[in-house]
């Protein structure tokens, strides 16, 4: 009989910070596909490409992976509320495990600056919804504030137990290859799943169970980078709303990240993410948010600077499902609205504008 995935508690609870007495709160997490990408292998120089499709976790991002963790234990410490800023993908992943927990999710949102298909989804699962007068760093400092000094418990990603989830993408990642990849690329916003698969990795390679960590390549988008600008933004700009994220909550860790796995980091402009989420759905066939594009995008620039080894095997971790911020692929390339062919109910007239006659 096949083995029913169990969650990523479950799965891997002797490589977790977690006690087995703890309740485990899970919507079967994790143990996504690994999904090879010729054409972006072609279109980059590199010998093969994956993508860890993320957007096929229970609610459509990778965050479900760090919030089994961070919900399990808050339960367990006995919370009755949990509350997180978010840009979208985090409120969503907050509210159905809370849900799921049977306590109450608190999600502060940055005015007018989140996707409306995510605030859909706290909606759904009845999370309380506040929208703040500020950017998400305004609304990560006052989640930090509340959660310090009221009854709430704080599942952002400055939420170590966040981490420790999603360290396990590292592991599916090395379980499925047989090996660790020569590089992994991923989009960077706050900059939590950058370390959490630095973290995994590194603990296989702790263990033998790998030979090399591999350089952790990460991409933001030019008007959000402070990476890149080594500096805080103070008004950060980008159509890819999950990582519009002027000050990283994970900066120290992910720095350290970067040196130890002799990574890098990078930007790219907002038409360089957008021509890479239709090439991913066009030419791969994987449909994701903008912002999950962000990581391809900025590989595809490595590679036209001739610095993406051809022999080596790459992933890169797709965040999102595309059906998070949908609207963008309604567009075409000069952003205008792409509207359906109308026909008759004739073969012979659909058959020559399909070009078959």
């Amino acid at each position: 009989m096949a083995h029913q995935w169990r969650g990523v508690i479950r799965e891997y609870i002797d490589r977790l910070d977690i006690d087995s007495s703890c309740p485990i709160i899970t919507l079967g997490e994790g143990g996504t596909p690994l999904v090879e990408a010729p054409a972006l292998a072609k279109l980059v120089g590199a010998a093969e490409v994956y993508l860890k499709v993320e957007g096929m976790n229970p609610t459509g991002s990778f965050k479900d992976r760090g919030m089994t963790m961070a919900v399990s234990k808050a339960v367990g410490h006995g919370a009755k509320a949990v509350i997180c800023a978010s840009t979208g993908n985090t409120s969503a992943s907050a509210a159905a495990y809370a849900a799921a927990a049977g306590i109450q999710s608190v999600v502060l949102v940055p005015e007018g600056k989140i996707a409306l298909g995510k605030l859909s989804q706290a909606v759904a699962h009845k999370a309380q919804i506040l929208q703040v007068q500020g950017n998400f760093d305004d609304c990560l400092e006052l989640a930090r504030d509340l959660s310090e000094n009221y009854p709430v418990h704080l599942v952002n990603s400055v939420n170590p137990d966040r981490i420790e989830g999603q360290k396990t993408g590292a592991f599916e990642v090395v379980e499925r290859l047989e090996r660790a990849p020569d590089i992994h690329v991923l989009p960077v916003g706050n900059a939590g799943n950058y370390s959490a698969y630095f973290k995994g990795y590194l603990e296989e390679f702790n263990l033998g169970v790998i030979k090399k960590v591999p350089q952790m390549w990460g991409f933001q988008a030019d008007g959000s980078a402070p990476f890149v600008y080594g500096t805080p933004v103070r008004n950060p700009e980008t159509i890819a709303t999950a990582i519009r994220i002027g000050n990283p909550a994970s900066y120290e860790l992910a720095l350290s990240a970067r040196e130890c796995s002799e990574g890098m980091f990078g930007s790219v402009t907002d038409e360089e993410i957008l021509w890479m989420h239709r090439f991913l759905s066009q030419e791969v066939g994987v449909f994701v948010e903008p912002s999950s594009a962000t990581g391809a995008a900025g590989l595809l620039k490595q590679a036209r600077a001739g610095k993406v080894p051809a022999g080596s095997v790459i992933v890169v971790t797709v965040t999102g499902h595309g059906l998070k911020d949908a609207l963008w692929a309604l567009k075409d390339e000069n952003g205008n609205e792409i509207q359906p062919q109308s026909v008759s109910t004739r073969a012979e007239e659909v058959a020559e504008r399909l070009g078959l006659a």
